[in-house]
């Protein structure tokens, strides 16, 4: 007797739920009208030996905001964000318990080192766009579905190659890389752009660099007993220190550093004492150390929420700062179909905090040459504007 009153009442819970289907207030979204929250996600690379924790960091906070000042006509966004600890099936499974699971309208603020190559294809199945705060990998330039907020290492490793050959007039620059997944051609491809413009080629190039040494020694040794004038590295911030700090134990303090957006940050500038002939980095965005009314409303969110100054905290409030502007255009049913659509259609975005208007499916070529100078601890603006790479 119980069991037939159990499945009468599955069966009329059912024809609710059917009944309910047909009022246009289901799917990956609901009315307008609804209450319900609005489901935004990203999928990070919050702990491991390279982490990116600001990002998400910051995307919560503007969202966080967004939600205390009435949302979207009372509507709030839900954010959820996932670590993937930098291992291939919990990235996998990340993005499908938020996308599958939670039915988010869009993925925005990510920073991961492989999410976006593994999932690229699912999102495109299931027509959701994602706006990463910080794209790292291959996935996050090459998906009509992904769209990164910033230049991405492939373009900064071309625009630092640039600025130390034809700015600071280097030669013997040598090129050293940490490799995750498949981004070995990618940064292939940006050296060989850096030959195509100025017909120079570096000194060597040593793939072999792994991420989170525990010395970095033997690269530095080789480095400076092949001759290498200035070292152009794709680290994140640990590593970076920890090379630096190597050069300054073998005595090379006329090395000039050729780093990435990665290493912009306060605590590295603190944690260098000699910067050999200068650690320059082309930065995605206007450098936050510069303290003027461009990154005032970012810097004055970060401070608030006690979220590190980075370029990553830039890139991750960026993201959510678009897609909010997208998610205020749309007509009717808050759906994922409707919100990539608003993603997709939006004008360019023309942000001083930016060199590059943001357009989704573009990518930005655009850094603001900074340095950071031996015994300084402060990073320093070396240029006028932005340094862009050439248009073919």
């Amino acid at each position: 007797m119980n069991k037939r009153i159990t499945a009468a009442a599955a069966l009329l819970a059912a024809g609710m739920l059917a009944l309910a289907g047909c009022s246009g207030d289901g799917g990956s979204g609901s009315g307008s009208g609804s209450s319900d929250p609005i489901v935004v996600g990203s999928v990070n690379t919050i702990s491991g030996p390279a982490t990116f924790p600001e990002a998400s960091q910051a995307a919560k906070a503007v969202f966080d905001k967004f939600n205390a000042d009435g949302g979207l006509n009372g509507r709030k966004i839900d954010y959820k964000a996932l670590d993937d600890k930098g291992d291939p099936a919990t990235a996998t499974a990340n993005a499908r318990e938020i996308v599958g699971s939670d039915n988010a309208v869009a993925m925005i603020g990510s920073a991961s080192l492989i999410e976006c190559d593994l999932n690229k294809k699912y999102y495109e199945q299931e027509g959701i766009l994602s706006i990463p705060g910080i794209g790292v990998d291959t996935g996050c330039f090459d998906s009509k579905n992904i769209s990164p907020a910033n230049v991405g290492p492939y373009n900064d490793m071309t625009l630092t190659l640039l600025y130390g050959s034809e700015q600071l007039k280097l030669d013997n620059i040598c090129v050293l890389l940490e490799i995750a997944g498949s981004t070995r051609p990618t940064y292939q491809a940006a050296i060989d752009k850096w030959t195509q413009i100025t017909g120079k080629k570096p000194l060597y190039v040593d793939d072999t660099v792994p991420y989170g040494a525990s010395d970095y020694t033997p690269y530095i040794v080789k480095a400076k007993q092949a001759g290498c004038k200035a070292l152009a590295i794709n680290p994140v911030e640990p590593d970076a220190i920890g090379q630096v700090k190597a050069a300054n134990a073998q005595g090379w303090n006329d090395v000039t550093w050729l780093y990435l957006t990665s290493v912009y940050s306060e605590n590295f500038a603190k944690a260098i004492d000699d910067a050999g002939a200068g650690i320059y980095v082309p930065a995605e965005f206007y450098p936050f150390t510069d303290e003027n009314a461009v990154n005032k409303d970012w810097r004055d969110l970060m401070t608030k929420n006690k979220i590190p100054l980075t370029s990553f905290s830039q890139g991750g409030y960026l993201a959510a700062t678009y897609f909010i502007e997208a998610l205020k255009s749309v007509k009717g049913d808050i759906t994922r179909e409707s919100v990539s659509e608003a993603i997709k259609s939006m004008p360019a975005v023309d942000n001083k905090m930016i060199g590059d208007p943001y357009k989704f499916g573009t990518i930005p070529t655009a850094g603001w040459p900074i340095e950071l100078k031996s015994g300084t601890h402060a990073w320093e603006k070396v240029a006028d504007d932005w340094y862009r790479i050439p248009k073919k």
